[in-house]
């Protein structure tokens, strides 16, 4: 069966590839127009001539209204999914800071998680702290540590877990 919001997706495309093809003929009608003028042809009946210009002309009127929706709708959807992306950054930083809280991470080890969660390599990380290598290898020694996990990709599973929540069991 066919629900309404199913109806409602395939109609909107199917209209806009009606005023596609109406755009398309009537630009193929002011095209012919000019060239039939230019190269002497016999021009249309008058009354035909008007019916087809206004029909032309109406068609892309119809189009810039469906280009001006299409373009509104297109940037509700934007500022939904950025809404979307900004909720979800909000609650991935809402949980970092509880798991660090838990683990009882110090202020710098919680810079290194971070950094470490983004991607970043031992020795970039070690740049933008302005310490060594073995300083930040040591503090993500003692992040896994707390953490109860053996590396940086298992310290990324414990996030990606909690945000997928529990609908997606191991097999056993």
């Amino acid at each position: 069966m066919i629900n309404e919001a199913d109806l409602g997706r395939r109609a909107v495309p199917l209209g806009l590839g009606v005023l596609l093809v109406l755009q398309v003929a009537s630009a193929v009608f002011f095209i012919v127009d000019i060239f039939s003028a230019l190269l002497g042809w016999r021009p249309l009946a008058w009354r035909l001539y008007e019916l087809v210009q206004v029909g032309a002309a109406l068609s892309l009127i119809l189009g810039v209204v469906a280009t001006a929706l299409v373009l509104r709708q297109s940037r509700m959807r934007l500022r939904r999914a950025e809404d979307a992306v900004r909720a979800a950054r909000g609650a991935m930083t809402e949980l970092m800071d509880e798991r660090f809280d838990d683990w009882g991470l110090t202020p710098s080890e919680r810079d290194v998680a971070i950094f470490s969660l983004k991607g970043l390599s031992i020795a970039e990380i070690a740049a933008i702290r302005a310490t060594s290598d073995g300083t930040v290898k040591a503090q993500c020694a003692a992040i896994y540590r707390k953490a109860g996990v053996s590396g940086r990709s298992q310290l990324m599973s414990l996030f990606i877990d909690d945000l997928l929540g529990p609908g997606l069991q191991a097999a056993a």
